[in-house]
């Protein structure tokens, strides 16, 4: 493994990692309520769904911290939150609209796209410094979130758009 430098790219990592961590917690916390709003079973199901598998995801990044022999601790990630942010305004702007599905499924889409990028950045610096035993895990989970990506947005083609759009 690469030498450690104070503001190298291990440091880098390990401050992703609790981006990551954050992130992955809050998602944790607002999934049931995505789910409790969605007016169709289906996209009901789909947030039920990716609230288990970000349960693993987070016992995952407590597998990393552990590997590095770091505390499991978040950091405030102002682009997740924005992002959660704006998920809260569709789901008050269009409680009981016919478009709501089809926003909630759009803002979830949002959330897997940062974690994609942020997971594929992780992957390539964990490459980079050596870290074979983090790799399998975080590749686990960028798996999982590029699924969860295609399922919302099949869900969103096949269900809540098409509903959007017929009610308008």
């Amino acid at each position: 493994m690469p030498t450690k430098s104070e503001n190298g790219l291990e440091t880098l990592f390990v401050d992703g990692l609790k981006d990551l961590y954050y992130a992955e917690k809050k998602i944790l916390k607002t999934l049931p309520k995505l789910a409790k709003a969605a007016q169709s079973e289906q996209v009901g199901a789909a947030f039920d769904k990716h609230r288990m598998e970000t349960e693993r995801q987070v016992e995952r990044l407590e597998q990393v911290f552990e590997q590095l022999g770091k505390p499991a601790r978040g950091k405030t990630c102002p682009a997740i939150d924005g992002i959660l942010e704006e998920g809260s305004e569709v789901l008050e702007e269009y409680k009981g609209a016919p478009a709501l599905d089809a926003g909630l499924v759009g803002a979830a889409q949002a959330v897997e796209h940062y974690e994609i990028a942020r997971y594929g950045t992780l992957i390539a610096w964990a490459e980079q410094l050596g870290m074979k035993d983090a790799l399998p895990l975080l590749r686990e989970t960028l798996k999982e979130e590029t699924a969860t990506d295609e399922a919302l947005s099949a869900l969103g083609q096949s269900d809540a758009n098409k509903r959007a759009l017929q009610a308008a």
